[in-house]
């Protein structure tokens, strides 16, 4: 999708219609700033408002996403493009997540054995013990706190592939949370056929 193509196609209706960004976002319950970033090509619209921007527009969400009114006999494969499109974007996103994870739970990791570290040159020095319980309280600190967002982008970026019926979805952050774990293999229960089994991080639906 060309952000800037959809950006334009939602200025040119706005104006047709005789609105300013000021208006256009009272009307959807948002800032100019942000119908100003999508007319910019910047961002697009989120998905919780794209139908409701649409109606206003006069125009479908195919026509939105394509930045240009489709005619009937091109709707399907527009469609279809901008579906698979979709996916393609989403895939990229979660790939992105992924990296993302293993980049905080390095970085955590290092900052909790710098901290040990630290704690424990200071107690070769003679220093209170408390330096050394604080030191490794506030590794151990920003070390949870770092999992905990790990495990969730983990949760919400691609999928998990039941081995006993092949069903993918997205599990509840706490069944990720609490399961057994060897890497991204998560131990749980596949809610479709209700059998546990070592589940796969998967990056598509299908």
């Amino acid at each position: 999708m060309d952000q800037r193509r959809i950006g334009a196609f939602i200025a040119e209706k706005r104006k047709a219609l005789h609105l300013t960004q000021a208006q256009l976002a009272e009307k959807l319950g948002i800032t100019d700033r942000a119908v100003s970033k999508w007319e910019r090509g910047i961002s697009l619209p989120d998905a919780s408002i794209m139908l409701e921007l649409c109606k206003l527009l006069g125009i479908s969400v195919n026509d939105l996403l394509c930045g240009e009114v489709i005619s009937m006999e091109n709707y399907n494969e527009k469609a279809e493009q901008n579906l698979l499109e979709a996916i393609r974007q989403k895939e990229e996103a979660d790939r992105r997540l992924l990296s993302l994870e293993v980049v905080i739970g390095l970085v955590s990791a290092v900052f909790l054995a710098a901290m040990l570290a630290v704690g424990i040159v200071f107690m070769t020095m003679e220093k209170p013990v408390w330096v050394f319980f604080l030191l490794l309280g506030v590794g151990l600190a920003q070390f949870i706190v770092c999992v905990g967002f790990a495990v969730r982008i983990e949760q919400v970026a691609g999928y998990y592939e039941c081995q006993k019926c092949g069903h993918r979805y997205v599990p509840t952050y706490k069944s990720v949370n609490l399961a057994m774990h060897v890497g991204r293999t998560r131990y749980m229960k596949c809610p479709v056929c209700k059998k546990n089994s070592w589940q796969k991080k998967v990056i598509g639906k299908n």
